[in-house]
């Protein structure tokens, strides 16, 4: 069992991402590039990250100073529950409402109004939550 965002964790997740062609193939499709961090709020990095290439994760592993176009932050407690259940789109609107889920770079709102980013974006979550710990 890996721990959540651990170099294994995110090998794992990185595996899960690429093997979802709802989440790959949908990416691919509009050329999406990204270098994705997940963390906790009140620290200085992410934990994870993830490379993004043409909506395919050529790389993920521990935080190493990379340039982030999305970090996305939120407590254990969120990330475990979200691993139990995924969110969907409402429960992810409310989480940043509420400040659950924050975006230290990257725009929630423009991602979330464009259809071709906003399903993938929920996709992930349901992806996460098939990686095991």
């Amino acid at each position: 069992m890996a721990n959540l965002f651990s170099s294994e964790w995110m090998q794992a997740f990185r595996a899960a991402w690429n093997a979802e062609p709802e989440l790959r193939g949908a990416l691919e499709k509009i050329g999406f590039n990204s270098v994705i961090g997940y963390g906790v709020p009140g620290e200085a990095n992410p934990r994870g990250v993830m490379v993004i290439e043409n909506g395919k994760c050529a790389a993920s592993g521990p935080y190493e100073g990379q340039a982030l176009n999305w970090d996305l932050r939120a407590g254990e407690d969120t990330w475990n529950k979200w691993l139990a259940s995924p969110p969907g789109m409402l429960g992810l609107g409310a989480a940043y409402t509420t400040g659950k889920i924050k975006f230290q770079v990257g725009d929630y709102a423009a991602m979330i109004k464009d259809p071709r980013m906003a399903g993938p974006f929920i996709k992930s979550f349901q992806v996460m939550s098939k990686v095991p710990r």
